[in-house]
């Protein structure tokens, strides 16, 4: 999927939201546990009850990693779902990796080519030889680590060195990465004061924001610093969406938490 793709996506439905698949079997409905494949059973029923409602899924591979080649083929199942019945909506696997040559080029075709995601998250401590093997693949992006929502994002990511953070240097050296085109930056949402600046570095890329809902970021926030002239923010809820309920409606309890971030997002676009 192209970026041109979804900022259509975008503008069609009024939405910038991307709904987290993390899923743990100890949280969800009692009832799913039953089914031959109850993280698959779940996800096709959030999927079912929200997919109006948002123009990304972002399974957070380490939920799914925990269960073996249970979770693996879940995820399997989940992605092959969602590429069968919504081509048009963004994909991201949500794995953070990142090695040298081969390694990242093996990493990049698990993703990109054997289970078909648009995107996947990487972490940029090993440098570019770590992320342009992800790069080199067309209409698929990258997703960067540049200012996380977490508190440990503290210990080194706003340190200063040589008079300048050391998130605004790696975002200023990913630019100068071969097929840089193709990067998109995770920026938490419990920072949107910083925002301002990151957006001076990449005015024009898509910027994945986690951390709206159960960590707190404040969304109006997010858009009045970060907002570009296509959007350019996908917004992530997880905890705050697929868990509102643990009972029999907890399709219809997420759809319900689904279309109260939906609105918000419509208001702020029509603004």
């Amino acid at each position: 999927m192209t970026t041109q793709q979804l900022t259509k996506q975008i503008k069609k439905k009024n939405s910038f939201l991307c709904i987290g698949l993390d899923v743990d079997l100890n949280k969800i409905p009692a009832y799913l546990l039953k089914e031959e494949d109850p993280i698959f059973a779940f996800n096709k029923a959030i999927i079912d009850a929200t997919h109006h409602l948002c123009v990304a899924y972002k399974p957070n591979t380490a939920f799914y990693e925990a269960y073996g080649l249970k979770g693996w083929k879940a995820l399997s199942k989940t992605i092959l779902y969602l590429n069968e019945k919504h081509p048009d909506i963004f994909t991201i696997a949500d794995a953070k990796r990142g090695d040298i040559g081969n390694t990242s080029t093996m990493y990049a075709k698990a993703f990109f080519e054997d289970l078909a995601f648009d995107s996947v998250t990487v972490a940029p401590y090993m440098g570019k030889d770590s992320i342009e093997p992800f790069l080199a693949f067309e209409n698929k992006h990258t997703i960067m680590l540049a200012l996380t929502s977490n508190q440990g994002a503290y210990d080194f990511q706003t340190k200063v060195v040589d008079d300048k953070e050391l998130y605004k240097q790696v975002l200023e050296t990913s630019k100068t990465w071969q097929n840089s085109q193709n990067l998109m930056y995770v920026v938490g949402a419990t920072k949107a004061e910083y925002f301002g600046d990151i957006r001076k570095i990449v005015p024009d890329s898509f910027l994945l924001v986690p951390g709206v809902g159960a960590q707190g970021g404040n969304l109006q926030e997010v858009c009045k610093y970060g907002m570009n002239d296509s959007v350019g923010l996908l917004v992530n809820s997880s905890r705050g969406i697929i868990y509102a309920s643990q009972h029999n409606d907890f399709a219809e309890a997420a759809a319900k938490k689904a279309k109260e971030l939906q609105a918000q997002m419509e208001m702020i676009l029509n603004s």
